[in-house]
């Protein structure tokens, strides 16, 4: 099934419709990737992420048609066949028909931002706005490594007067609030829905932030922040041409090791690239990108220039070897929703057990016994 997610929000949004799921790769991907991957998308906190929308899945496999006899809300037949197929990675057969749940397209948005005196301010507002279960359509939070490389690519200011607010919004927060724009953080909002509501839930959230010492910063900044989770992947290739390599990976973890992890994985990246002969420092930098009542996703960015290294792609993925293990050791899960395919299969087994990968593998033999999906993912 390869109908590509924005043909989708097109021919839905003529009708008023949508389907609320807007992974980082929604210019790339399609409906039946989405279900393959286990995807996630950034507005996940009130549409959910795929396994939440999924209503009936077809897959054709060597042994025949894989589906539900019917399109039910839920059933209790044993193991749910739908969760064999997501996150299956093309190891079974192929995604022929999906049916997900749509929503009328919201009356209303708006984006937002708040400042947080540092990173542990703003880890404990995301916690306690999951704890009270009012998170808008997207809350994400940057550390400060991330908030001045998107302050970098900020467009240049049109006109003197709009110099000038920056200017005294800079001053207001730096020198009268006192924040150090070395340490402090940004976390972006973005709200949807019934305009009385989304005006009510904002004020919940911000209130929330104010107890943390977080302070508004606009609707300018917040969906700037948001907008720049689909130019990143355009920087990455762009910095191949500047002796730049630079990726993405992400996890999940528990709300009490948020900090620790973050702080570990980020110093790992670093330690690494100064061993592996790396001569300028790196870009290691994460953000807390999605909330759970039991914890949070937290994605990290790492670059590097590799000028007078022979083999950048091998210290590469050295560094995102150690940066996984790392992950790992502080309590993260292998993935939260990028899955595993060929480079991270090999922590499947302490990720999942060895009986819970000899399950994988017995479906897999008797779906696909010649190994005709023979993609080399996940197992």
């Amino acid at each position: 099934m390869n109908q590509r997610s924005t043909n989708i929000a097109c021919q839905l949004a003529e009708s008023g419709f949508c389907t609320g799921h807007e992974p980082d790769s929604m210019e790339f991907s399609s409906l039946g990737g989405w279900v393959a991957t286990r995807a996630s998308g950034m507005k996940k906190n009130i549409y959910g992420n795929i396994e939440d929308l999924v209503i009936h899945i077809k897959m054709v496999t060597p042994r025949g048609i894989v589906e539900k006899n019917c399109q039910v809300p839920r059933m209790s037949t044993g193991p749910d066949i739908h969760h064999f197929i997501m996150g299956s990675e093309g190891t079974l057969g192929v995604v022929t028909e999906v049916t997900i749940k749509i929503r009328p397209v919201p009356e209303y948005q708006k984006y937002g931002s708040v400042v947080f005196p540092n990173f542990e301010r703003g880890v404990a507002c995301l916690r306690e706005v999951a704890k009270q279960r009012c998170a808008p359509a997207s809350i994400r939070l940057v550390d400060n490594a991330q908030f001045q490389f998107g302050h970098a690519l900020k467009p240049q200011v049109a006109s003197i007067f709009t110099s000038f607010l920056d200017g005294l919004k800079k001053f207001y927060i730096t020198k009268f609030k006192g924040f150090d724009p070395n340490i402090l953080c940004v976390a972006t909002l973005l709200f949807e829905g019934d305009r009385e509501k989304v005006l009510q839930h904002e004020k919940q959230v911000y209130d929330i932030a104010t107890k943390f010492g977080g302070l508004a910063a606009g609707e300018d900044n917040g969906q700037r922040g948001y907008m720049l989770t689909f130019v990143i992947a355009y920087l990455r290739d762009l910095g191949l041409d500047y002796y730049v390599i630079g990726e993405s990976f992400e996890t999940s973890v528990p709300w009490d090791r948020v900090l620790d992890l973050c702080r570990n994985v980020k110093e790992r990246i670093v330690r690494e690239c100064k061993e592996k002969g790396v001569q300028f420092a790196p870009l290691s930098t994460c953000r807390v990108t999605q909330t759970y009542d039991a914890g949070a996703c937290v994605y990290f960015y790492f670059a590097f220039n590799y000028r007078g290294i022979s083999d950048p792609i091998h210290v590469y993925e050295q560094i995102e070897r150690a940066a996984r293990e790392e992950i790992l050791a502080n309590g993260g899960s292998l993935s939260h929703h990028h899955g595993v395919g060929k480079l991270r299969k090999r922590w499947m087994k302490e990720s999942i057990s060895d009986v819970g990968l000899g399950m994988l593998r017995s479906v897999k033999e008797y779906v696909d016994p010649n190994n005709i999906f023979g993609n080399k993912n996940l197992l």
